[in-house]
């Protein structure tokens, strides 16, 4: 009877946060970063109006994936509104330059219309989906070179690639039943999984470099493992892909999570360097590991010692998240780290869109 009622009050918390969350993110949504556009002013790669990229960039992209995800989940239009709200508002502004990151937004979109088909936003899905496969710079072997709005990162792999673009690729690839563009994204989980897996741990590296031919860093940096952590569950329940690719992308997060459930703290978080306990504990990779956790659970790709260590990050998390719906403890927008492991612990800490909707994510999945 104790462990009912605290499982109640638990759940009651949790729907609590969750709400503030949500009415977090539509101020945080349009939250100007002032740094990023300084530093857009004078950096950035292709000379168009800077103003189209205050709220189209990848804090957002993730964001309105997690406000997609409860419109599913609950069907309540308020969730519709807000994606409908905001895909005017910058389709009003015009489209920035295409980048990876430039893509995020376009997942929640493309997977709306998956659900209930918006002619009128179909065809910019198409066509930057096109540019992913046909144009967007590559590394050697084919890969996505990270190329974002004001670096272009030559000959690079990163793990934030696969999120922030090749996702959006899959679902337009079942969206259009376009067998190239799903082919497409699996080749790039593939060749990402090449240089960036380490075979020893499991985790990932942030980065490689075909021009020097290391992992730069060599740091197996937080939120960078979150985005796999995430991505193949939800990869594979939207995009399924036959038995051996599934049983080989299974097997890439199972290696994964067992070596970050051996890493996580006491406190149930994860530190800013997965295997750095003297980095800071970083509350949007925790978020997005323990979704990722639980998303895989669900779908039947990881034990139950994977849900348990999700469970355990759920306190620290609520303790993280004010009656406002402000999350505390998320680290800002990462370049590569290219010299050192330090260059991490040296990212200041911000509130950020995505450590919102990260924290999204874990919440419904709880729920």
């Amino acid at each position: 009877m104790i462990w009912r009622l605290k499982r109640v009050l638990m759940n009651d918390e949790v729907m609590e946060k969750l709400e503030s969350l949500v009415a977090g993110f539509q101020t945080v949504l349009y939250e100007e970063d002032d740094a990023f556009l300084s530093n857009m002013k004078t950096h950035a790669l292709v000379d168009d109006d800077v103003r189209r990229y205050k709220y189209w960039e990848w804090p957002a992209g993730v964001g309105l994936y997690s406000c997609y995800r409860l419109y599913e989940k609950t069907g309540k239009r308020s969730y519709a509104d807000i994606l409908d709200t905001y895909y005017q508002k910058c389709m009003g502004l015009g489209l920035p330059a295409k980048n990876i990151n430039t893509c995020a937004p376009l997942l929640a979109l493309a997977l709306w219309n998956l659900h209930d088909r918006k002619d009128h936003y179909f065809s910019i899905c198409h066509d930057w989906a096109e540019w992913l496969l046909t144009s967007a710079p590559r590394t050697e072997e084919g890969g996505l070179q990270h190329i974002t709005s004001d670096t272009r990162n030559d000959g690079e792999l990163w793990d934030d690639t696969l999120f922030m673009a090749v996702f959006f690729l899959a679902v337009m690839g079942k969206l259009e039943r376009n067998d190239k563009y799903v082919e497409e994204a699996q080749y790039q989980l593939l060749v990402h999984q090449k240089y960036l897996a380490d075979t020893k741990s499991g985790l990932w590296y942030h980065g490689w470099s075909f021009l020097s031919r290391t992992n730069m860093a060599g740091a197996f940096w937080g939120r960078g493992n979150c985005w796999i952590t995430a991505f193949i569950p939800d990869f594979l329940h939207y995009c399924p892909c036959d038995d051996v690719l599934k049983r080989y992308f299974s097997n890439i997060l199972r290696d994964q999570v067992c070596a970050l459930v051996s890493l996580q703290d006491k406190s149930g978080l994860w530190h800013t360097v997965l295997d750095d306990p003297t980095s800071y504990l970083e509350v949007s990779a925790s978020c997005g590991i323990a979704y990722g956790m639980l998303a895989g659970w669900r779908e039947g790709l990881l034990d139950d010692s994977a849900h348990e260590a999700a469970v355990r990050a759920l306190r620290p998390v609520l303790d993280h998240i004010d009656a406002n719906g402000v999350v505390s403890g998320v680290s800002y927008g990462t370049p590569m780290g290219r010299e050192s492991k330090d260059f991490y612990k040296r990212i200041p800490i911000r509130s950020m869109p995505y450590g919102t909707a990260l924290a999204l994510l874990f919440l419904m999945e709880i729920i």
